[in-house]
């Protein structure tokens, strides 16, 4: 029996896993943009809840990440 030397290899290369970790740091920056804005007395109505961050600025920054981590898994790295 001979001995056989298995290369054992990453999935994806070094560039296809920086654009993972930088999709995923818009993803985590858009659900901590959708954070917060409740009240602690459930009678009273906090207007912050319905600002540009939460209902704009927050699920685009998702959906940018998302586009991100699909062109990360599709992108060749040895081009």
């Amino acid at each position: 029996m001979k001995d056989k030397k298995i290369k054992s290899e990453f999935l994806f290369g070094k560039k296809n896993y920086r654009w993972m970790l930088i999709g995923l740091l818009f993803i985590a920056a858009g659900f901590s943009f959708m954070a917060g804005g409740g009240s602690d007395k459930p009678e009273l109505f906090n207007e912050a809840l319905y600002n540009f961050q939460r209902i704009r600025l927050a699920p685009t920054l998702v959906l940018i990440g998302f586009g991100i981590e699909v062109y990360a898994i599709l992108l060749n790295p040895k081009q």
